[in-house]
């Protein structure tokens, strides 16, 4: 049945019951109306009205759910659906609109990817050109600063070597914006190796205390996981040193079943009220690319979790 027949029935059903009413029912209608007729009268309209009305909210509730489910809907949140039994003109316009969010889900997933594919090469190139050039150049410094150093007389040596000294952890520096824009170890060594080596760094800049928990029965996963498994324990670490104020953070990444679960949980002051910028998307969009799940959750006694859980894709043969 279309809307416009269903509103037509429910206001028919309405008024062929006033109308049975007046048939049956042993009330007139005086010339001048007296009073006792005009309280009957304006009693059984506000009854019509009353019965019209629960009617059409009965008859038009799938429009108001369908209605609330647009204002809310998330698209890095799929699977937000509306149940659309039975035919007629609402029924066919939940399916529709069904359809369009499981069209935009996807088209959505599919300009992320190469948004994020762009992204991952745009840092692969970065880190390639901040490792061949500049991190070379800084080595070649480096070493004419100590020869210098070792045959400048006693006067100069000590500025020598602080120039030295600055220059290294220069250096350093350079390197560890390389390890973050592209993990060589995650290439070569695998999500563990890369995994163990991020909290390491992580612990020696910002002195916080990181406990790792990696299981052992771990499954071999396509390169695409290991990089979003990868990506979002970074941000979710970055997250805690700007915003946790936290003393202590786990990293934990274990099997269940035919997926595989990273958490990261700090012990800070918690996420308060759901706030998601740009980083915390960014995880969302990441997770949508491998068909994941992230969920952002208060710790058990303090702090806040972060929990992506990613399903197992195997590493092409």
């Amino acid at each position: 049945m279309s809307l416009f027949w269903r509103i037509f029935a429910l206001n028919a059903v309405v008024l062929g019951m006033a109308t049975a009413l007046l048939l049956w029912a042993p009330v007139t209608v005086s010339v001048p109306v007296l009073l006792t007729e005009a309280v009957i009268l304006v009693g059984g309209l506000a009854v019509m009205l009353v019965a019209n009305a629960a009617l059409l909210r009965f008859g038009l509730a799938p429009l108001d759910r369908l209605t609330r489910l647009m204002t809310t809907v998330d698209l890095l949140r799929p699977g937000q659906r509306l149940p659309a039994s039975g035919g007629g003109g609402v029924a066919e316009v939940i399916r529709t609109f069904n359809a369009m969010l499981e069209r935009l889900e996807q088209e959505r997933v599919a300009s992320s990817a190469r948004a994020l594919l762009a992204q991952e090469a745009e840092r692969r190139r970065i880190a390639q050109e901040l490792h061949d050039e500049v991190g070379q150049s800084m080595t070649a410094i480096l070493l004419g600063l100590k020869r210098s150093a070792d045959d400048a007389p006693e006067a100069l040596r000590g500025e020598l070597q602080e120039l030295q000294e600055i220059t290294r952890e220069s250096l350093d520096e350079v390197r560890r914006l390389v390890r973050r824009l592209r993990p060589g170890v995650l290439d070569d060594l695998g999500l563990v190796s890369a995994l163990t080596s991020l909290s390491e760094d992580f612990a020696t800049h910002t002195r916080l205390l990181v406990t790792r928990s990696f299981g052992t029965d771990l499954p071999a996963l396509a390169p695409e996981t290991e990089l979003v498994l990868y990506r979002v324990a970074q941000e979710s670490l970055t997250n805690v040193a700007r915003h946790a104020d936290a003393g202590r953070v786990t990293v934990a990444l274990r099997r269940a079943d035919d997926s595989v679960v990273l958490t990261v949980t700090d012990d800070g002051s918690g996420i308060g009220a759901p706030r998601e910028g740009a980083g915390i998307r960014g995880m969302r969009e990441r997770a949508l690319l491998v068909g994941g799940r992230l969920e952002i959750t208060p710790a058990p006694h303090a702090g806040t979790r972060v929990q992506l859980t990613a399903p197992v894709a195997r590493k092409q043969p």
